[in-house]
């Protein structure tokens, strides 16, 4: 009997979607190798517990697993990526959103539906229920940061992922320059083999 192939779990950021530039990215290189069926982008809401329970069940249901998770979503990879035993890539990481995420007050929209919805400051307690203090399998976890990220330390996520594989680089943004460049590296990592 076949081994099932690993798929890729794409965990997008903070009030972002599934219609994000590297998860399109992604997508055009699924499709180009035949696997579209290969790469989850699920709709995350934004309420933690609400997405952490998503994602769950998004794992749960795929077979075997990889994830690549950016910003906010980094975080949920993290902690998803300890307790399922899981390959992981992380992109500009929010280390500790709950310090970051004080300031969203009113009604915001989604970048890319335009959506409305409201921040809920009791989500802030919400995620630190999702910090990992210490990650047990550095060997499991690959950094990718830029030190131009206007949005975040990448310093942060440089010294909480100390142990892990790291990849930094010089300039950049928050959303990750040129990361269609970075696919082929993401994929090796995770196992995931297609032919695009």
């Amino acid at each position: 009997m076949s081994v099932p192939e690993t798929s890729l779990i794409y965990v997008h950021g903070f009030n972002s979607s599934p219609a994000s530039h590297k998860a399109g990215l992604l997508r055009e290189v699924f499709e180009r190798a035949g696997c579209p069926e290969r790469l989850h982008v699920p709709a995350l809401p934004v309420e933690p517990k609400a997405a952490m329970a998503e994602l769950d069940a998004v794992i749960a249901g795929a077979g075997p697993v990889a994830l690549l998770g950016s910003s906010l979503g980094g975080f949920y990879a993290t902690w998803l990526a300890e307790h399922h035993d899981l390959q992981a890539v992380i992109v500009n990481p929010a280390v500790r959103p709950w310090r970051l995420l004080d300031k969203y007050t009113g009604i915001q929209h989604n970048y890319h539906t335009g959506e409305a919805w409201e921040f809920n400051p009791a989500w802030l307690d919400e995620l630190k229920r999702y910090e990992v203090p210490a990650i047990s399998q550095p060997e499991n976890l690959l950094l990718l940061t830029q030190t131009g990220d206007e949005t975040l330390d990448w310093e942060d996520g440089w010294d909480y992922y100390g142990d892990c594989h790291r990849y930094c680089g010089l300039g950049g943004s928050h959303g990750f320059d040129n990361f269609d460049a970075f696919i082929p590296l993401i994929l090796r990592f995770c196992g995931i083999e297609i032919h695009a």
